[in-house]
């Protein structure tokens, strides 16, 4: 939802110009896509960088903005554990990202010399918090490296004290992290996978801990996150920091191009769910997906399967399909007989659904998630309560914030491996539908928050404006 005064807006950017360099994971490319948007809107100009099976993504980007953004595509580096022609985490799934992540640092040297023969080159460098090292290129062509994290703050906090502190908190059970406001605790196994995944000595490893260290060395961090929602772990990384240069900018996902592969609302599938979603009372329906990378397992699938059917609430739950041969073995397949069962209650899609247009239908009140912060988002900015099953990655962490720290959001189970018990998965279902505890009222004021910082004079709006204007005097 790009704002009606974008037509208008001043180009304060002035024609400096930038190198962003995206991460490539949906999650990861998407937002940061839209605060690129942005940042063409207010006169930068922008140079970025992808591999070759990644431009297509920026189509949108490049036809609205042919003369301000230009794409700079490298060769993918080759990595043992990445097979040929792989590009995209999609296509390796989460444990995929620490080899991704080594493989593209070997673009610092063609980056490098790219820069020293350009005639015009980029006065800053903007990459995603996974690909760390570009600090250190940043530090060696003697420019600034601003750091986009598509994450919450909370995470971001989190992040840099385990990286800070490894040895001490790998054989913890539990890790306290008594810096920041109230203190949260977390289990060893619900700390975010990429921590999780490190191990001591192993070159891919400490590459990923030093690239986690350098990010808080940088210039400045640019979040996908709003100023209500995290107000005081936003202040507490400013603290930490010693410098004001720490943007949030978010949901980025009602600033972008409504052209991003989110609202592709033409097809003849999207019409049916939207129609089938109008025949449906307001705040009456869940939403259940797990985003683009989870596969659930056959006893999960039967599990949750069954837990919807007894929760006897209206549901549009979206089945990631596996390969034939995951299919084989039970993956990605709903029991037989289940689709005709709930003929009258639910939908069953296959594949992909558009996630945007349903979360913001008046007859969706909940959304069934593993709570990745992108789904985190779109949620919010729907207005629906979250029923969270946090399996990997950051989704605890953002479990927390919801669950613990803003009300719009209840635990109906967790962990990447887990079989939820049916009857229990069902009634907390129904209970949360019906609305325990008045979530609905705080998830329908927490929207309206989320609209406001968007909106002119926004917090988010004003701090890209003095991003802008920050990175403009760069370029002076």
């Amino acid at each position: 939802m790009a704002t009606d005064t974008d037509a208008t807006r001043p180009k304060s950017g002035s024609g400096t110009h930038i190198l962003v360099f995206p991460y490539p994971a949906q999650g990861h490319m998407l937002s940061l896509l839209d605060l690129t948007h942005q940042l063409a809107l207010r006169g930068l100009t922008i140079t970025i960088l992808v591999t070759p099976k990644i431009l297509p993504f920026l189509s949108p980007l490049l036809s609205s903005h042919p003369s301000s953004i230009t794409p700079l595509v490298f060769p993918f580096p080759s990595h043992p554990l990445i097979p040929p022609g792989v590009e995209h985490v999609k296509d390796l799934g989460n444990s995929g990202n620490i080899p991704l992540m080594a493989a593209l640092a070997k673009l610092h040297d063609p980056l490098f010399h790219w820069f020293n023969s350009h005639s015009n080159p980029p006065v800053a460098i903007i990459s995603d918090f996974f690909l760390g090292w570009t600090q250190q290129l940043a530090a060696r062509l003697q420019i600034p490296r601003i750091v986009f994290f598509c994450v919450s703050t909370l995470l971001v906090s989190i992040f840099d004290y385990l990286w800070s502190n490894v040895e001490k908190v790998k054989s913890l059970k539990e890790v306290e992290f008594g810096h920041l406001p109230d203190s949260p605790i977390f289990k060893n196994e619900h700390l975010p996978s990429l921590f999780k995944c490190y191990k001591q000595s192993d070159p891919d490893s400490e590459f990923v801990k030093d690239g986690g260290i350098a990010n808080l060395k940088s210039w400045a961090c640019v979040l996908n996150t709003f100023d209500a929602l995290e107000a005081v772990y936003v202040q507490c990384l400013r603290t930490h920091l010693g410098h004001d240069r720490v943007f949030t900018v978010g949901p980025l996902s009602l600033t972008g191009l409504e052209v991003t592969g989110r609202s592709d609302s033409g097809s003849e599938q999207n019409d049916q769910i939207l129609n089938w979603l109008d025949r449906c009372p307001d705040g009456s329906v869940v939403y259940v997906c797990f985003g683009s990378q989870k596969l659930l397992r056959k006893e999960q699938i039967e599990a949750l399967a069954k837990g919807l059917e007894k929760s006897g609430t209206r549901f549009i739950w979206v089945v990631k399909p596996g390969t034939i041969q995951q299919q084989e073995e039970g993956s990605g397949v709903v029991p037989d007989g289940f689709e005709e069962r709930v003929a009258g209650q639910g939908l069953v899609i296959k594949g992909w659904a558009p996630q945007v247009p349903i979360l913001n239908h008046e007859a969706v009140g909940g959304f069934l998630s593993h709570c990745g912060w992108n789904s985190v988002s779109e949620a919010i900015v729907g207005g629906v309560i979250i029923l969270a099953w946090p399996m990997e990655a950051d989704q605890y962490v953002n479990a927390r914030l919801l669950v613990d720290d803003t009300g719009v959001g209840v635990r109906v189970s967790e962990g990447a491996d887990s079989v939820p018990d049916s009857d229990e998965l069902g009634r907390a279902i129904a209970e949360a539908m019906t609305d325990g505890g008045g979530m609905k009222a705080k998830a329908k004021h927490l929207k309206n928050k989320a609209l406001e910082a968007v909106s002119d004079g926004g917090s988010s709006m004003k701090d890209l404006d003095r991003f802008v204007q920050q990175l403009a005097q760069l370029g002076a």
